[in-house]
């Protein structure tokens, strides 16, 4: 695996990234992170090619060896009157509302993001498996969203968000024909239940 780095050594950098928005229930997340300078951990990568343990080990390391870090969250109803787009880099936005530090560089992972706070921007498609600040804020995010997908399985376990934590699985749209979709369903998205 290939070890990923700091973008730019001249500006204080924040990464971003959001996670959940090709699911069908619950809401989009994002985190912004923005390293220390002599932050190491060479299993930090793209959220998707770790496995959930591995996550799990990293968050704690991510959170307690960066100069900064937030998360934010924004739920199905803003979704569906916003578009997930715009809810995703809204909740990008927020995130970095909430930093202590003001980064000097923004960078994201995608190719969309609207200017934030007259802060320069840099969108990096594929940037999660290129860029260590957007990185860490992948697994961030990713871990968060998972354990409330997990919390939200108690209430609604028909769905197995345990598993699928609200993407389009054959588990999941099954459990919508038969069960109809419940308060944390997008219904803006195309819900199979009819």
């Amino acid at each position: 695996m290939e070890l990923l780095k700091k973008w730019s050594e001249n500006y204080t950098e924040a990464g971003c990234d959001e996670v959940g928005r090709g699911c069908l229930s619950g809401p989009v997340v994002a985190a912004a992170v923005i390293l220390d300078d002599d932050f190491k951990q060479n299993l930090v990568n793209d959220s998707k090619k770790l496995n959930f343990k591995t996550r799990l080990g990293l968050d704690e390391y991510i959170k307690d060896n960066v100069k900064d870090f937030a998360i934010a969250e924004l739920p199905p109803e803003f979704i569906d009157k916003h578009n997930i787009l715009n809810a995703s880099i809204h909740a990008m936005h927020q995130a970095l509302d909430k930093l202590t530090i003001r980064p000097e560089l923004i960078l994201v992972d995608g190719n969309k993001f609207h200017p934030y706070n007259y802060i320069p921007h840099q969108c990096i498609i594929k940037g999660d498996s290129k860029v260590l600040s957007i990185a860490a804020a992948s697994i961030l995010a990713k871990n968060y969203r998972d354990k409330l997908m997990i919390e939200l399985h108690e209430e609604f376990p028909q769905y197995g968000w345990d598993t699928n934590f609200g993407y389009a699985t054959k588990k999941h749209q099954e459990a919508l024909i038969k069960y109809g979709p419940t308060k944390y369903h997008r219904q803006s998205f195309r819900l199979k239940y009819d």
